[in-house]
């Protein structure tokens, strides 16, 4: 697969569909495996299994990688990692079952895991 663009904006998987909370990305770039599992682990430790999580994005793109000191030619590389393709809008996490405030908390530790900025977002019941 070739590196590909990332401009524009998201315009499918930019609005909780499944919980309450959510964690929605305010820049563009790549999310690699490594990152998605240490934001799930954040979240779910600082949740303590209380609630639900969704993950939103998938990484279904191989990045491949020459190994050091290879001469040009010979061919791609081989598949280093998987990355997923993420734009402004992309929601990353969504939550339920569980308080605003351990939600937000545990939101801004996975938060915290992504190479870009994130925003905190509520989705409110009309009583």
């Amino acid at each position: 697969m070739q590196r590909g663009d990332r401009a524009g904006l998201a315009s499918r998987n930019n609005k909780l569909d499944f919980g309450e909370y959510g964690l929605q990305v305010l820049d563009r770039g790549w999310v690699t495996t490594n990152q998605i599992e240490a934001a799930r682990v954040a979240a779910t430790r600082h949740m303590q299994r209380r609630g639900q999580i969704w993950l939103r994005i998938f990484p279904d793109k191989p990045i491949s990688k020459k190994p050091l000191e290879t001469r040009m030619g010979k061919g791609k590389g081989n598949p280093e990692t998987w990355v997923a393709v993420v734009r402004p809008g992309n929601m990353l996490i969504e939550v339920s079952g569980c308080s605003e405030t351990v939600a937000r908390e545990a939101l801004a530790l996975a938060a915290s895991k992504m190479p870009f900025r994130c925003r905190f977002l509520a989705r409110r019941q009309l009583v």
